[in-house]
């Protein structure tokens, strides 16, 4: 018999909560960074610099070093996490430069829909069985994406690629075997290099911000833990909550970027208003099909 008790999963879900609470906030960090000079690229370059440092403590930590030197035999799966890490580097550069851009409520839409494309993915490319509820929520978040693209006069270009990019990531990472840390380090330690040489072709022309006080310096180094603490927290808590409540958890950082969108006083129609109202709809459909298929698999 399984304990489901409160006790029990509490910190899983202040993990979870935690975790998708700080990627919700996440433009502002981008906010803050933009408004003392830097531009989007030299944040990238700092994420992907200061990241590789914090994923090889997360490697450390969790005494994955033989599992690291594994993978560098393995060149299959050095060249599969070449290409997810390629994927996320798409997804970080459409999010930063959108954020920087004034596009937070579009670059949100696109982690509401990312779910619902990967689930798309999952019955296309691996056969898994799409329940009534999620054909539903694929259906009424086209819909949500179709008048978007009335309401905007062009496709939602933010969101479809910042979703697209990362359901690609998830695709690949599903085939590499590897653990979710030395996976990242993998990737983090691919970008790297061109990083730090973008870094100090920036700093060499005196086109650099690092240094040039310690607010701004602090805050480039904050990119690290910025980036790959929520993630290590996710990965945490997914594996010690029921599908039910990753699903409904997801959703938490989409809102907050809606919501700081619209806080910041990003343009928000009534056209775009029921756009939004088909992905609520959407994501409600989705959150309940996973509870459902949580309670079936209990009682099983």
């Amino acid at each position: 018999m399984v304990s489901n008790s409160t006790t029990d999963t509490r910190p899983a879900y202040i993990a979870g909560v935690a975790c998708y609470g700080l990627w919700g906030f996440l433009p502002l960090y981008f906010h803050l960074l933009s408004r003392l000079g830097v531009s989007s690229l030299e944040m990238i370059a700092h994420r992907t610099l200061w990241s590789v440092l914090w994923a090889g403590g997360l490697v450390l930590l969790a005494k994955q070093g033989g599992q690291v030197a594994a993978v560098l035999r393995q060149p299959r799966t050095l060249a599969m996490l070449f290409l997810s890490t390629l994927a996320i580097f798409s997804n970080w550069t459409i999010y930063v430069m959108a954020v920087n851009a004034g596009h937070v409520i579009e670059a949100s839409l696109g982690y509401y829909i990312n779910p619902l494309m990967n689930m798309a993915a999952g019955a296309l490319l691996f056969r898994e069985r799409m329940s009534l509820e999620g054909k539903v929520a694929i259906g009424l978040a086209t819909i949500g994406v179709a008048i978007q693209t009335i309401a905007l006069g062009h496709l939602p270009l933010i969101s479809l690629g910042l979703a697209f990019s990362f359901c690609v990531y998830a695709i690949l990472r599903k085939q590499v075997k590897a653990d979710a840390q030395t996976g990242l380090f993998i990737e983090c330690a691919y970008l790297a290099l061109p990083g730090l040489a973008y870094v100090w072709h920036l700093q060499t022309t005196g086109a650099g911000h690092f240094g040039a006080g310690a607010p701004v310096t602090l805050l480039l180094m904050i990119a690290g833990p910025a980036t790959v603490v929520p993630l290590a927290l996710f990965a945490w808590s997914a594996r010690r909550l029921p599908l039910s409540a990753v699903g409904f958890l997801q959703f938490i950082a989409p809102t907050i970027q809606f919501l700081l969108g619209v806080a910041l006083g990003e343009a928000f129609t009534p056209m775009r208003a029921i756009s939004f109202v088909f992905i609520w709809l959407g994501v409600a459909a989705f959150a309940y099909g996973a509870w459902k298929r949580t309670r079936m698999m209990a009682a099983a």
